[in-house]
């Protein structure tokens, strides 16, 4: 479905990735984890199109992303769920699930996506008429998640789901996730800080360190070699 290859980009030319080679399958969920600084974000930006490239290749479903514009990439099934939740504060919980079904395909499907996501966040269902700045952080996240699954996406990229919240209000959000993920075929994307919780719910998983995938293994391999898991995953669930 993705492919990614010999991908280079930064920031004033400043590099962030270097040669990166990375692929999602049709329904794979594959986990981005890494230190801080090793270009998680940037590639999920990338691959959205709000960072462009400056070598490389993306192609999604055999076609050339880097030559689309980024709203392009969304109707063609994209969805990037970004850092800091970005809902819109002062509109509803009911008006920003709206505006995550603005995406063609999802527009007649309002009703049974809304019935989706509040299957998947719960806590959401008494919260649709209250403004989206008074919710929790937890809540917030959950609002930002459940936005993007209004949209049908066929790749979802969730960045950081999990960043500023509470240990309760994290582990909401994952069990909401792999609600998501048991009632939908999306392939998925997770950038996330804590490895154990990613991992539970992908299939494979890329290292980043220093803009250069440093490990490309599956789950079970990452979980059971404990060399690699005190390498890369720290001492446990929850650790960063």
């Amino acid at each position: 479905m993705l492919e990614i290859s010999d991908l280079c980009a930064g920031y004033g030319g400043v590099p962030a990735l270097r040669s990166i080679d990375f692929e999602v399958g049709q329904q794979e969920h594959v986990a981005i984890l890494g230190p801080n600084g090793a270009g998680k974000t940037t590639l999920l930006k990338t691959i959205s199109g709000t960072v462009d490239a400056d070598s490389g290749s993306i192609r999604f479903d055999g076609q050339d992303l880097l030559s689309q514009a980024p709203h392009k990439r969304v109707e063609a099934g994209i969805v990037h769920v970004p850092q800091g939740r970005m809902i819109f504060a002062s509109m509803t919980v009911a008006d920003n699930l709206r505006l995550g079904g603005h995406r063609r395909v999802a527009r007649d499907r309002h009703d049974e996506r809304r019935e989706l996501v509040l299957e998947i966040f719960p806590a959401l269902a008494d919260m649709l008429g209250r403004d989206g700045g008074a919710l929790s952080g937890g809540q917030q996240q959950m609002l930002a998640v459940a936005r993007g699954v209004m949209a049908c996406p066929r790749l979802l990229m969730l960045d950081e789901p999990s960043m500023g919240l509470a240990p309760r209000a994290a582990d909401d959000i994952f069990e909401g996730i792999a609600r998501l993920l048991k009632s939908e075929t999306t392939a998925m994307i997770v950038v996330e800080q804590r490895a154990h919780e990613a991992l539970e719910v992908c299939d494979r998983a890329y290292v980043l360190e220093s803009g250069e995938v440093a490990l490309e293994a599956t789950n079970r391999e990452l979980l059971a070699d404990e060399r690699l898991a005190a390498t890369y995953l720290g001492s446990g669930p929850g650790s960063p």
